[in-house]
C-alpha cells in the first residue's frame, strides 16, 4: 500500500498555532491522519517529537525572514 499526499496548500494569516493561537508557520500531517499547525516557535520547539509521528512537515517559516520586494527590485 502505497500513500499518496495530496499538494498543501500555503498557509494563511488565519491558521492558527494549535499550542498559543499565533500565526501558524508549520503544518504536521500526521501519519495517523489528521494534521497540527504550530507557530515558529513551537514547531522548532517539538521538532523532535513531531518528526517521530509525522508523514510530512510543511514549513513556511522561512517567510519570518524574507523581505518583500520593493518597486526599485523590479526594475
Amino acid at each position: 500500500m502505497t500513500t499518496v499526499l495530496t499538494p498543501a496548500t500555503p498557509l494563511t494569516a488565519a491558521d492558527r498555532c494549535d499550542r498559543c493561537g499565533a500565526q501558524a508557520y508549520l503544518r504536521v500531517v500526521l501519519m495517523s491522519g489528521g494534521e497540527l499547525l504550530f507557530c515558529a516557535h513551537h514547531g522548532r520547539k517539538f521538532e523532535p517529537e513531531l518528526k517521530k509521528i509525522a508523514a510530512e512537515i510543511q514549513d513556511e517559516s522561512e517567510r519570518l525572514t524574507a523581505t518583500p520586494a520593493t518597486a526599485e527590485d523590479e526594475r
